[in-house]
Order: C-alpha cells, then sequence, then structure tokens
C-alpha cells in the first residue's frame, strides 16, 4: 500500500471583520467577501470591485500586489512578503525617497490610494523597499484633473505625516508647508463626518486605529 501524500497546507486567515475575510492560501492573499455580514456584502464587494480596479491599472509596478484574479466574490492578489510600518518603524532615509517615488508611479496612472495614513497599509519588505497594500478606497481616474490632484496631494501629505513620525529630521521646508495645508476637503472632513466615522468604525465595525495591524504580525520572509 503506498504511503499517503502530504497533507495540503490550510488557510491562513489574516483578517476577519464585518466586510469579509482575508486569508493567505499558498502564497496568495484571498478577499472573500462572502464571509461578509449580509448586510455589509454590496458594500464590500463594492469595495473589493474597487481594489481590483486599481491593482489592475497598476500591473507591474514595483511594491504594488499583482491582481490575480476577482470573480465577484474573491480576489486573489500576490503576496508582499514584509512588515506593516508600525512594526518595522522604517528610519531609513532611502525608504522614504523610494516611498515617494512609488506614489509618483501610482499617480502617473492616475491612482489615487485614498487610505495612506493607515500605517498598516504600508509596508517595509524583505528587501527593505517599501510597499503598498489595501486598496479598497483606491480610485482609478482617466483623466487626473482638479479632483484627482487633490486625492494626490493627500496621498503625499499623509506619507509625510509618517516621516514626521520616524525621520522628523529630515522633512524639508516644503514638506512641512505640505503638512501644514491640507486640502479643503480634508479640513472639510476633520469639522463634519470625522467624528461620525470614528464612532461608526469602532463601536459598529469594532475598528481599531491601527486597523489591519495583526494581518501580518511581525512576518518578514
Amino acid at each position: 500500500m503506498s504511503s499517503p501524500g502530504p497533507a495540503a497546507p490550510q488557510a491562513q486567515v489574516l483578517k476577519r471583520d464585518t466586510f469579509g475575510e482575508v486569508r493567505l492560501e499558498d502564497g496568495i492573499t484571498v478577499r472573500d467577501v462572502r464571509a461578509a455580514r449580509w448586510w455589509a456584502r454590496p458594500l464590500a464587494r463594492r469595495l473589493a470591485r474597487r481594489e481590483a480596479r486599481a491593482l489592475a491599472a497598476a500591473a507591474g509596478i514595483d511594491g504594488v500586489p499583482a491582481l490575480l484574479g476577482w470573480d465577484g466574490a474573491t480576489l486573489r492578489r500576490a503576496w508582499l512578503p514584509g512588515a506593516p510600518m508600525q512594526l518595522a518603524r522604517p528610519r531609513d532615509a532611502r525608504w522614504f525617497r523610494d516611498a515617494f517615488r512609488l506614489l509618483r508611479v501610482l499617480h502617473r496612472r492616475g491612482i489615487a490610494h485614498n487610505d495612506l495614513a493607515k500605517e498598516p497599509n504600508w509596508l517595509v519588505l524583505a528587501d527593505d523597499r517599501p510597499g503598498l497594500v489595501d486598496f479598497q478606497l483606491s480610485r482609478v481616474y482617466p483623466r487626473r484633473g482638479r479632483w484627482f490632484r487633490l486625492c494626490a496631494r493627500e496621498d503625499l501629505r499623509h506619507l509625510l505625516k509618517h516621516k514626521r513620525t520616524y525621520r522628523p529630521e529630515a522633512l524639508t521646508p516644503r514638506q512641512r508647508t505640505i503638512l501644514a495645508t491640507p486640502a479643503w476637503p480634508s479640513r472639510l472632513w476633520r469639522v463634519t463626518g470625522k467624528r461620525v466615522y470614528r464612532w461608526v468604525t469602532r463601536r459598529v465595525f469594532g475598528w481599531a486605529d491601527r486597523e489591519g495591524a495583526t494581518d501580518r504580525g511581525s512576518r518578514i520572509r
């Protein structure tokens, strides 16, 4: 009788919340919206669709996971080996220079990430380069008009906020000016919807300020 073959590797759940489940399967990250709560599934599907569109537009960019498939229920993308910013705590000037370059490449393709205030969305990859994940709030603009430029500037300003945290001595005068002058949608958001958003995400969804920080732990491989 032949001996049984090796057991198939089990999927590792990275995150489970109102909008579904994210798991690692054989080196592939899978976002499964079927696991979302029934009342959140339409929004979860819409967010996953936006992520798929942004990843497709970003195909071939180093530091952005490759889109492997989207069937309306599960989104499959390549796993980026690295650690989230709040664990890796990047202090190398080169990492920030490369992060600015990564943003410029995204913006040239008309992609605004729109969620770069979250440290878990920034990675320090295994080779010390920057990486970006979680494109659910991203948008692809066919024309780089005024609204796109506002969103792109906010992407940049959020990266500068992280630089202020980890490399404050390296901020240039121009960068300090950008930090001190958020775009008008951000100023409006602060005085209108931000408190409501925080209440909903914390009380209803149970999110923390660094939601997603435990998706990866301290994994660098």
